[in-house]
């Protein structure tokens, strides 16, 4: 079994479910020790418990990180315990829904705050510790960056904000030793269709998301622990995610035309 990540010590946040829970247990397969931390413990106990049946190493950490005292006592204890970070994987998130003009202001807000400020938050304060290992700095970003659709502006905003934050990182850390790497899924099975605009996870919820073009969070985790262990820059996770964004990228007018065509109203 390869162990690209082997005693490496590896902080996801957003980690109990979806994309971050199938990271930890891949990053975990491959000699990592692995702290993940969210708002629910118990899914984050979930997670723990995976990876020890498998023989790896895991810790579970209660961490919003809309708060900084939060996310700063988190950092100074994944050091004290392990002396360090290698890898921060900054995946905590989730998607507010709403045309523009419907939208609130606080939910937008809130959008932000998550997506944004929490994220930044977690990079701003182990970014220090990384980069004295040489590290990686891993940001969760979205095909939406590029390729919006009616009901998806406030997430595609704050996405869009996290591809400029993780580009002008790699610029900032280039020669440093340390790297950033930004990454950009397409339709991945997670619980982000069933969490309201309050953040709040509803199993009654109907995920609007397109289930033919899913993705499995395995299937995307393999792909996204390469694209970490490269230092690449810039990842691109599923099929349909590579061609929306070429489309996005090459072909913008043409894109903006066909989207309302073919996406429903929310």
């Amino acid at each position: 079994m390869a162990t690209r990540f082997e005693n490496q010590t590896v902080w996801i946040t957003g980690g109990g479910t979806g994309i971050g829970r199938a990271l930890a247990e891949q990053l975990a397969a491959e000699g990592a020790r692995v702290v993940v931390s969210g708002r629910r413990l118990d899914r984050l106990e979930e997670t723990v418990a995976g990876i020890h049946s498998a023989g790896g190493a895991a810790e579970a950490l209660v961490c919003d990180v809309v708060d900084e005292d939060a996310v700063k006592a988190a950092v100074a204890h994944i050091v004290d315990s392990h002396g360090g970070i290698d890898v921060v994987v900054a995946n905590a998130g989730y998607s507010t829904g709403g045309r523009l003009h419907q939208l609130p202001v606080a939910d937008f807000r809130r959008q932000l705050d998550v997506n944004v400020i929490g994220l930044y938050s977690t990079v701003h304060h182990a970014l220090p510790h990384v980069m004295q290992r040489n590290g990686r700095i891993v940001l969760m970003g979205s095909v939406s960056y590029i390729l919006t659709a009616p009901g998806t502006g406030a997430y595609s905003a704050s996405k869009a904000a996290v591809h400029a934050l993780g580009m002008c990182l790699s610029i900032e850390l280039a020669g440093s030793g340390a790297s950033c790497t930004v990454i950009h899924p397409g339709f991945v099975e997670s619980e982000i269709g069933k969490v309201d605009n309050d953040g709040v996870y509803q199993q009654e919820k109907t995920d609007r998301r397109p289930g033919k073009l899913m993705w499995t969070a395995e299937e995307a985790a393999r792909d996204m622990v390469t694209g970490i262990h490269k230092r690449q820059t810039e990842v691109i996770v599923t099929g349909h995610g590579k061609f929306a964004n070429a489309m996005g990228r090459h072909l913008p007018g043409v894109t903006r035309s066909l989207i309302p065509r073919f996406w429903s109203k929310p």
